[in-house]
């Protein structure tokens, strides 16, 4: 049975989650070292992520959901265009604006890597109790929609979801 916290601060709550990370980091790590991988480094995972959640994308936008300036943003772009992972168009609103997608490749690479993350965290998951996995979920989904709300990408993707409908 997981311990239980029972008055967890923003801080203590802020610690472990960082413990997670770090131990996510070195599965992801390992992920570099399998056979069927492409070599992505994590900054390119970063971004495929965020032109794939943002279809169309600029670079601007990029850079400020990724926390990264424009030149490394562009220097970005230029490697994973070369490696045939995102494709440049001219945007569709404003004409001197670039608008990045994933090229087939990208939405290959991504699929590859969330496919070989899902295997090692289903690993994971089998030493926990099926009782604690419900809360696991439901804890997992609010930190996810407060993560997204922080770096932008929820409130763009609510945004669009407004203007479709």
């Amino acid at each position: 049975m997981p311990r239980v916290i029972p008055s967890a601060g923003h801080d203590q709550v802020a610690l472990e989650a960082c413990t997670l990370l770090e131990i996510l980091e070195v599965l992801w790590g390992r992920g570099g070292e399998a056979p069927d991988l492409a070599p992505v480094s994590p900054s390119q995972l970063r971004a495929l992520t965020v032109i794939e959640k943002w279809d169309g994308v600029n670079l601007r936008d990029l850079g400020e959901a990724l926390g990264s300036t424009p030149p490394s943003v562009s220097r970005l772009c230029d490697r994973l265009e070369a490696a045939g992972l995102i494709q440049r168009s001219r945007g569709t609103a404003n004409r001197r604006e670039v608008e990045l997608r994933l090229s087939p490749g990208g939405h290959r690479i991504l699929a590859q890597m969330r496919a070989w993350r899902s295997s090692e965290i289903e690993t994971v998951l089998t030493r926990i109790p099926a009782a604690d996995l419900g809360a696991l979920a439901e804890s997992l989904q609010t930190f996810r929609t407060a993560a997204l709300l922080h770096i932008g990408l929820e409130e763009r993707e609510r945004g669009e979801r407004r203007e479709t409908a």
